[in-house]
């Protein structure tokens, strides 16, 4: 496995770096094609009233998979840092451990999903016109959380040793799957709502086949037996202690961006198809900021275990002069570009102006997106992810709302909603720096002098 692997305890940093992320941003945006297929294929051969059905529950879809891809950076952290630190069966219980956990996770989560599912579109007032679908695509998308627990578990194992390349593959293999099944459930045998969302469940369930398959290929300590999981409480308590901030932060952001689109509602339709248009843009143009973010937990981790504290504050840099080059590269280009970019979504000339403006208010602080994403990356790799997590759901939560409610309240224009979005990643990247610098010389210590078993 050694030729699939990225050992950052060793060798150059920025090419390491570059090639591990690559693949996760790469994972990203096909995951992002995925969901937009989905809606593509209802929209265009189901109707409008399915279409908004499927986009209420990707809402809700969005809160529960940011909880579990926080949720696996637990187990990532641990086992990247017992994989740096040459501990093959420490390294070994790790990843038993986490995939019973996700297992068993999974299962409850399932079963429970099935009724919770009338409940939780309760909780956004959906219309009662599409209810009857969007409880349907619901029901069948929760029955299948299993899969999708499991395999961003086991993805994040894989990332966890320096392989980011299998995720990506997986990815590639089950997009084009589930494009296949969305059209056979939905367009040939006409099952609707309820024909996409089992196309996603049954991608997602060969997807864990795949990464489970590629886990137990692993050599070594590596392998993955699953008739004899690992249960090891000490493990399990320090995935979940470090997992659960993280998943509660991506939950309840997730959740704060409901309560934006409450402000947006307010604002004509053309200032709302802007706003949706440059929305799409701004998830691509962030996704390599949060790919290096997710290549800097590894790197940190990986080095924590290896005892190379010196070498984790180049890795520091490095990461964050990579993020920031891309950052400001990408906004000029955008910059310039806005037009012809609104334009690929609608040439309506108030949409086309609402999303210029937008951009050109967003694209000069992606900046402060790249730090906060290096800063927070760096110190869930050294664990410590409860004060991040609350340092981000002030700037991004309880700062942005507060911004909204008094700027519109003073001054009703759409431009507060705009700033809204650079000035929580500013407030958040302020926070988060000052933080970890505070905190730096106890990790750096922490790195040289790490004794946990």
């Amino acid at each position: 496995m050694a030729g699939r692997t990225v050992d950052f305890t060793r060798g150059g940093i920025i090419g390491k770096i570059v090639a591990f992320a690559v693949p996760i941003v790469l994972a990203e945006m096909l995951q992002n094609l995925y969901n937009t297929v989905d809606s593509m294929v209802v929209g265009n051969f189901v109707g409008d009233k399915a279409l908004a059905a499927v986009s209420v529950c990707s809402a809700v879809s969005q809160m529960v998979v940011g909880f579990f891809n926080g949720m696996s950076i637990g187990a990532s952290v641990i086992a990247a840092r017992y994989f740096g630190g040459g501990e093959r069966e420490r390294l070994g219980a790790a990843m038993r451990t986490a995939f019973a956990f996700a297992a068993a996770l999974g299962l409850i989560l399932s079963g429970v999903g099935i009724f919770a599912a009338p409940g939780l579109l309760g909780l956004i007032s959906v219309p009662a016109e599409v209810y009857g679908d969007a409880v349907v695509y619901l029901r069948i998308y929760l029955a299948g959380i299993l899969f999708t627990v499991v395999y961003n578990v086991a993805a994040g194992l894989l990332r966890a040793v320096g392989d980011s390349r299998g995720p990506f593959n997986v990815l590639v293999l089950v997009c084009a799957l589930n494009i296949v099944l969305d059209l056979l459930f939905v367009v040939v045998w006409g099952w609707g709502v309820a024909g996409v969302s089992a196309a996603t469940v049954v991608s997602q369930m060969v997807a864990v086949f795949i990464v489970s398959f590629r886990l137990k290929k692993h050599d070594g300590s590596f392998r993955l037996t699953f008739g004899e999981l690992s249960r090891e409480r000490e493990i399990l308590r320090r995935v979940i202690s470090i997992g659960m901030p993280a998943g509660m932060q991506n939950c309840l952001i997730s959740f704060s961006n409901l309560f934006v689109w409450r402000y947006i509602s307010g604002f004509d339709a053309a200032a709302m198809a802007g706003l949706g248009a440059t929305q799409r843009i701004d998830r691509f143009v962030a996704l390599p900021c949060k790919g290096f973010g997710m290549a800097q937990t590894t790197f940190v981790s990986q080095n924590v275990g290896a005892r190379k504290a010196e070498r984790v504050k180049h890795g520091f840099k490095s990461c964050l002069l990579l993020s920031l080059t891309y950052c400001f590269t990408v906004s000029a280009v955008l910059f310039a570009a806005a037009p012809y970019c609104i334009r690929l979504f609608n040439d309506a000339p108030a949409v086309v102006a609402a999303g210029i403006d937008m951009m050109h208010v967003m694209l000069p602080f992606y900046g402060f997106m790249a730090l906060r994403e290096v800063c927070l990356g760096t110190l869930r790799g050294y664990g410590d992810t409860r004060v991040p997590m609350i340092l981000s759901l002030i700037g991004m939560v309880v700062l942005r709302q507060l911004y909204l409610a008094v700027a519109l309240a003073l001054d009703h224009r759409i431009i507060h909603v705009y700033v809204g979005y650079p000035l929580a990643w500013a407030a958040t990247a302020a926070l988060t720096l000052g933080y970890y610098l505070a905190k730096r010389r106890r990790y750096e210590a922490m790195a040289s002098l790490r004794t946990e078993k």
